[in-house]
């Protein structure tokens, strides 16, 4: 079995290093991002199984916008959307994504989403 990639764009460098540790330990390739690229040109790059994708990107950048232009580009590239609100469920955007994890320290919501993603 190859190596699965994941692609973590996240604003905050903290998370960014949080997830790719925890994930990197977890066996996958970890590529990451802080959402000011653009998200076609890192994927093109990244050739990632799974994206997870924060929801506020800094002050004009939603996460939200990055998954449509994700999913007008690539129907099945299963992505989570990570967040530290749950308000984000009332935004019809966020039904293209496969899966939702409210940001925490303890990863396992997290781990479990990802495994269920790229199975």
């Amino acid at each position: 079995m190859s190596q699965k990639t994941i692609l973590v764009v996240d604003d905050e460098k903290h998370i960014r290093m949080l997830y790719r540790e925890e994930l990197e330990a977890g066996g996958y390739k970890v590529a990451t991002s802080d959402g000011t690229e653009d998200i076609l040109m890192v994927i093109g790059r990244e050739k990632p199984d799974l994206v997870v994708l924060d929801i506020k990107l800094g002050i004009n950048r939603s996460g939200l916008d990055l998954l449509q232009e994700i999913r007008q580009e690539d129907q099945n590239l299963p992505v989570i959307l990570s967040t530290a609100y749950d308000s984000f469920k009332h935004d019809m955007k966020s039904i293209a994504a496969d899966h939702y994890v409210v940001k925490s320290v303890d990863l396992s919501e997290l781990k479990e989403k990802v495994k269920l993603a790229l199975s």
